[in-house]
């Protein structure tokens, strides 16, 4: 490898904050310099893999909260109202095809998303996961598995259906410590 790229693949390392292709040396440097008293957080920042730009950005430091349970509540009743407003305004006058509704799966789930994410509750991981079919006298089951703590994960569910096509669509809230 030449030494531009050498170069280049240590400053990306930098500025992701990883150091596990540095040489040792530089690590346990790293480490010794590091070491402080009081415990600390690092915040990173990760861009999108199309954008790459020169201008490193600072690791913003922050001290631990210890804090082991929700300070806010995540309001069920209303992510529920979010998905029925979603829902019903995307898919009441549309007919069920394949194509389109693979389309407006992604549609949906990143505007419920973005709907959920602006009522700005903290600590919440938040997980958007929507079906779509077509609606023809069957049967349908949907399940998920995922490790849960019921004191302060929730979720939010809520069904659609028009003429031709049914939706469910869930929200799940993970807490994060």
């Amino acid at each position: 490898m030449s030494d531009v790229a050498k170069d280049k693949a240590a400053r990306l390392l930098k500025k992701r904050g990883s150091v596990s292709s540095l040489s040792s040396h530089e690590v346990k440097a790293k480490e010794t310099i590091g070491k402080t008293k009081d415990s600390m957080s690092t915040v990173s920042y990760i861009d999108e893999p199309g954008q790459q730009d020169d201008n490193p950005r600072p690791a913003v430091q922050m001290e631990n909260t210890y804090q082991l349970g929700p300070a806010k509540r995540f309001p069920v009743a209303t992510v529920n109202n979010i998905l029925k407003d979603v829902l019903t305004s995307y898919l009441q006058e549309e007919k069920y095809e394949a194509e389109l509704c693979r389309q407006m799966t992604k549609t949906i789930c990143e505007v419920i998303k973005a709907r959920v994410k602006d009522l700005m509750i903290p600590r919440y991981k938040i997980i958007v996961l929507i079906n779509i079919g077509q609606l023809n006298e069957q049967n349908m089951r949907i399940g998920s598995r995922c490790l849960w703590d019921p004191t302060n994960d929730t979720f939010s569910s809520y069904t659609f259906k028009n003429t031709s096509l049914f939706a469910v669509a869930n929200v799940y809230a993970a807490y994060f410590e």
